[in-house]
């Protein structure tokens, strides 16, 4: 059996309304898409209170609404570039500020491409979690990480986060907070964790 699941988080994605939207503290979810004459129109779920530049709340439940908006069809965006790899996003979220996308594809080479391909549009690609699929001999897919890729720094920021529960669903700590237990700022602690999910992405990749 072969086949990958991928997360990754796309952090600042270019043109990205639902990202920032999220830079505030709130959380999207829900993310859908579909073309109309020239025009992509987007839905998203936040709270019913965030009042999102640029977007018209169509429904509320009460704590949480759905708000539309639309975009140029030829705009750059993220998800589109995943589905033209011929991978369909099967989930997508925004949170501070960034995407994580959720997809599958058949093989590592198919996931380098995805990638790629994101690296392409921005640089602010990290890998959140990878699963592969079950196999009778799980030993041929072995694949060991060499620590020592991994600058001092990077490792303590990358410790922490996971000690804080940064990586965790839903999360335990967010990017504001890893930043402050690590006296530094939100900006270095994501330059410091996309290069240190950059060099275990390109391990696990080779």
């Amino acid at each position: 059996m072969t086949g990958l699941r991928a997360e990754l988080r796309i952090a600042d994605p270019p043109t990205c309304q639902v990202a920032a939207a999220t830079e505030t503290g709130e959380a999207a979810s829900g993310v859908t898409w579909g073309g109309n004459d020239g025009e992509v129109v987007e839905e998203t779920t936040l709270p019913a209170d965030a009042d999102p530049d640029g977007m018209e709340e169509v429904f509320s439940d009460g704590d949480r609404g759905v708000y539309r908006f639309e975009r140029p069809a030829d705009q750059t965006c993220v998800c589109e570039v995943v589905e033209a790899n011929g991978a369909p996003v099967r989930d997508v979220r925004a949170e501070d500020g960034a995407l994580v996308l959720t997809f599958h594809v058949r093989d590592s080479e198919a996931l380098r491409a995805v990638v790629a391909d994101l690296r392409a549009v921005t640089d602010n690609v990290s890998l959140v979690r990878l699963t592969r699929s079950s196999s009778l001999d799980a030993s041929r897919d072995l694949v060991f990480v060499d620590r020592a890729t991994l600058t001092d720094r990077q490792r303590e920021v990358i410790a922490t986060a996971h000690e804080m529960g940064y990586f965790d669903r839903p999360r335990d700590a967010n990017a504001t907070a890893v930043a402050a237990a690590l006296n530094i700022s939100r900006a270095t602690f994501a330059e410091h964790l996309a290069a240190a999910q950059s060099k275990i992405l390109d391990a696990i990749l080779d």
